[in-house]
């Protein structure tokens, strides 16, 4: 069965590159036009998945970066983030799924459900306005740094030994897995959450990489197309993402037991911070209203 789900994880991924490359040649005279930065984006991408092999929200951390350096509009900025992270997190699942062991019906029940909520979300989106997409967003910031900083000062729970889920508890993580797959969507990202719920059930803090790896190797393809097709994202950004690669190897092969601790509390000051600038940045146009 597991053998099944990673060939299923490779077409659907294989998938979403066809029509990415696609979309590309159809408008490769706009996509140098666009503005982000053709050598600093390739270096931002290394260190955002660097970091989110860790479990550190990449979301959140390209949220912080693009909005300052205004590589990409808000309106465009929820489908940029979820294009962006479909290659690199696809290397992360393969090596995740392979190595660390989880119930196949608790993978299985959390990568369907999130899929699901993926496919459905980008339909909202595109029907958003840029000030509420703003807002998810700041939403999104402050939840993130909430699940960092409640893991460091012991508010949430470390979790157990189990690996795999019954019952109800198997029924509640489904449910929470759709509602993180359609959060995606809106610039949400579902790689703390997904951690923290996987810790309140009472699973083996490891088991959290391969679930909440495989759930966004499905479901971010899914939304991803449902974003091309509708041009609603950064073409550039997520063709630089291929970098993300490089920080991935590095994370999973060479520094598997780097201390997080220091960049965590850097990644807390730089998510508030940013959450602060587009909460200004809406008061802005409230204003100018």
């Amino acid at each position: 069965m597991q053998h099944l789900l990673i060939i299923a994880i490779i077409l659907i991924n294989s998938l979403f590159i066809l029509v990415f490359i696609r979309d590309l040649i159809r408008h490769r005279t706009e996509v140098m036009a666009e503005p982000a930065n053709p050598v600093w984006t390739p270096i931002a991408q290394i260190g955002i998945f660097f970091l989110s092999t860790f479990g550190v929200s990449d979301f959140a951390i390209s949220t912080a970066i693009y909005s300052k350096a205004k590589w990409v509009s808000m309106k465009k900025l929820p489908g940029t983030l979820n294009a962006q992270d479909v290659i690199p997190v696809f290397v992360m699942s393969l090596a995740y799924i392979s190595s660390v062991k989880v119930g196949i019906t608790t993978l299985l029940v959390c990568i369907i459900c999130q899929a699901l909520g993926a496919f459905l979300g980008p339909y909202v989106v595109i029907r958003l306005p840029e000030k509420r997409i703003r807002q998810f967003v700041i939403i999104g910031l402050l939840v993130a740094t909430g699940l960092i900083l409640g893991g460091k000062l012991g508010w949430i729970p470390d979790g157990g030994t189990a690996t795999e889920l019954y019952g109800w508890k198997l029924w509640l993580t489904g449910v929470l897995m759709f509602v993180f797959g359609a959060l995606n969507n809106v610039g949400i990202g579902s790689f703390s959450l997904t951690m923290a719920t996987v810790y309140a059930m009472g699973m083996n803090p490891i088991a959290a990489f391969p679930i909440m790896m495989g759930g966004c190797t499905v479901s971010l393809p899914i939304g991803s197309m449902q974003f091309i097709r509708l041009n609603d994202y950064s073409r550039k950004i997520t063709l630089f993402s291929i970098f993300g690669i490089i920080g991935v190897l590095i994370a999973v092969f060479l520094v598997k037991s780097l201390n997080t601790s220091l960049i965590q509390w850097v990644v807390i000051v730089v998510l508030l911070y940013s959450a602060f600038g587009l909460y200004q940045e809406n008061r802005k146009h409230e204003w100018m209203a």
